[in-house]
């Protein structure tokens, strides 16, 4: 079993990767995903918007991960929660491929309450 200071640099290298990867390659968002565009459209949130909150997802943010992906095929997927008016967003989302954007899988309001285990 991973030590909690194990996870956490796990955690915060994954971030620095997804955010540097990202900037050179832009992200794609699953807008296929019925629950994912609902949720935009019932937060008034723009495109742009999105992107802004991958961008200060940090540590304190984190949820769960790495989560295999059996269904898509992807690299590992991490899962995170921020707050945006006053609802909790659920936000899954992978390294993606070499050379090709990174992968926001989820991006909607959650279902259930978010456990953030690095949040005081």
């Amino acid at each position: 079993m991973q030590t909690q200071l194990k996870v956490q640099q796990d955690v915060k290298d994954f971030l620095n990767e997804f955010k540097v990867k990202m900037s050179i390659y832009n992200v794609v968002f699953r807008d296929d995903r019925k629950k994912n565009t609902l949720s935009i459209l019932s937060l008034d949130m723009l495109p742009v918007e999105r992107k802004e909150i991958l961008k200060k997802l940090e540590l304190t943010d984190y949820c769960e991960g790495p989560v295999k992906d059996t269904l898509n095929g992807l690299p590992p997927m991490w899962v995170f929660g921020k707050h945006y008016k006053g609802k909790e967003i659920y936000i899954k989302i992978s390294i993606g491929f070499e050379n090709l954007p990174v992968i926001c899988i989820s991006f909607h309001i959650a279902e259930f309450a978010i456990s953030y285990p690095f949040k005081n």
